[in-house]
């Protein structure tokens, strides 16, 4: 079982915890915010993300929040942006893969050319994710993820501040040090909304045709990109360079 099905509310020290890591992450949040300006979020719209955006929001803090919209999303993952505007009367600022791009790809390539191989794979990526981020981040001072260390190896020394040399910017990731079992328990208690195919075993959601379900005690980024090594499951978004 996931720790997003039923995790331990009663459990005093899972609460007590908890509350610990929600006031340090307000503060740190505030601090953000108050430090650097323009700054955004940018919400992949999986779990993570959606505690940082019920902080901001509730916290009324002055952080900006898009998403990036690959054209290639889960429908589940559109319901929660209606659900998010819903819920919070928060309209997500999108941001689309360039067309002329996303067209000589799979011209050239496929429609699914990232069965193929690694380098076609970053390719799509790039196209649907990379290059619309640097555009979001554009005249941003700074950007916050929801990136953990626990989610994948190849974030297993994620700091929770960095220098994103590629944006030219500030990077923090404030969840760095929380377990999946915290976030989800920040979730029910909270009701924040979620992406329902959590519930289907998604830990990691990105695009429908690179995405699947996990089996218990897969890593929680095992049904990502599953074919490829688990070294290379990175979009571009989260590169770090030595």
């Amino acid at each position: 079982m996931h720790p997003n099905m039923n995790p331990d509310l009663a459990g005093t020290a899972l609460r007590d915890a908890l509350a610990a890591r929600t006031a340090t992450l307000k503060d740190t949040l505030r601090a953000i915010a108050a430090e650097f300006q323009p700054v955004a979020l940018a919400n992949s719209l999986g779990a993570e993300d959606m505690v940082l955006t019920d902080l901001i929001v509730k916290e009324g803090l002055d952080i900006e929040i898009f998403s990036l919209d690959t054209g290639r999303l889960p429908a589940e993952t559109y319901d929660l942006m209606a659900e998010v505007d819903k819920h919070y009367g928060l309209k997500l600022k999108l941001y689309y893969p360039n067309h002329e791009s996303v067209e000589i790809l799979t011209r050239n390539h496929g429609i699914n050319p990232f069965y193929e191989s690694v380098e076609l794979r970053k390719a799509c990526c790039h196209a649907r994710k990379v290059e619309p981020l640097q555009r979001a981040l554009a005249g941003k001072q700074a950007w916050i993820t929801g990136l953990r260390a626990q989610q994948a190896v190849s974030r297993a020394n994620l700091p929770e501040r960095e220098f994103d040399g590629d944006n030219g910017l500030e990077k923090f990731n404030p969840l760095a040090g929380w377990s999946e079992k915290e976030v989800w328990a920040y979730i029910r208690l909270h009701g924040v909304p979620y992406n329902k195919l959590h519930d289907q075993f998604y830990p990691s959601i990105g695009c429908a045709p690179c995405t699947r379900p996990v089996a218990i005690g897969e890593d929680v980024r095992a049904g990502r990109w599953w074919w490829e090594n688990p070294d290379s499951k990175e979009c571009g978004l989260h590169v770090r360079k030595a």
